[in-house]
């Protein structure tokens, strides 16, 4: 009998190549027609803080806090608490189970509510880890269920409801700019990511959004980094013909424990 380990990954290493070129059919068919769609432009800061527990050589924890808000008014947008537990497979793969807490203001800048919807989003994934040189790449396969609590004329109410599923794939590429004594200090980072959404429910909104980010990486010790960065994020709106256009100055901690 095959390994688990094998058989798990075999689905995805059969299709690797299949779904990368839907997506970029995907986004190629988004961007021709995007030109005839009603875009509302947003700017935002978004902080982080993102820690990564070393288990074992096999296992990992990550976990992380963001707070992302409107600049020019400044106003609440999000607040996220997401963990993840990683398992090492084999050929540079792993895989990945987490959990989101997902709190939501309004997206109207013009809102006067200050309701925080929280949302539970648990999800699987795999990675996929490669080196050309000191060039690194990986992809990122995840699919995550979307619960968002249950709400009345404005108030929240006891319980939590499905809404649908959504597929990620994240594309990065991770070069140093500056070395010493053979470890990296400067990493320009640089990654995209494409989110569908699948669902019953989901008539007129399959594509969801796409980020863009370019990001610098300082690496202050072996356990700490500090990163600056931009984001663009465009999304469709539940409606199919309505966008947001966000940009989104970004700055992270990245704190290892072993």
């Amino acid at each position: 009998m095959k390994h688990l380990e094998i058989l798990l990954l075999e689905p995805f290493l059969k299709i690797k190549n299949h779904l990368k070129l839907a997506l970029v059919v995907s986004v190629l068919l988004f961007q021709n027609s995007y030109g005839q769609k009603k875009i509302q432009h947003q700017k935002l800061i978004w902080y982080g803080y993102y820690n990564t527990l070393q288990l074992n050589p096999n296992w990992k924890r990550y976990s992380e806090i963001q707070e992302r808000h409107f600049i020019n008014p400044i106003a609440q947008h999000q607040l996220v608490f997401r963990a993840n537990i990683e398992r090492k497979l084999l050929n540079n793969w792993s895989t990945l189970l987490g959990m989101t807490l997902f709190l939501q203001s309004p997206q109207n800048l013009n809102s006067t509510s200050d309701l925080m919807v929280p949302e539970l989003r648990p999800s699987v994934g795999f990675v996929n880890f490669e080196r050309f040189g000191l060039l690194k790449m990986n992809h990122k396969y995840q699919m995550e269920a979307r619960f968002f609590h249950n709400q009345v004329n404005g108030e929240l109410t006891s319980g939590y409801t499905f809404s649908n599923f959504r597929f990620r794939y994240q594309l990065c590429f991770d070069y140093p700019l500056l070395r010493f004594d053979e470890s990296d200090k400067i990493i320009l980072k640089i990654k995209d990511e494409l989110m569908l959404n699948i669902g019953s429910q989901i008539v007129k909104n399959t594509f969801d959004q796409n980020r863009i980010y370019l990001g610098l990486n300082y690496v202050i010790t072996s356990k700490l980094a500090f990163e600056v960065g931009y984001m663009n994020w465009f999304q469709q709106q539940q409606n199919g013909t309505d966008y947001y256009d966000r940009n989104i100055l970004r700055f992270s901690i990245f704190h290892i424990i072993s």
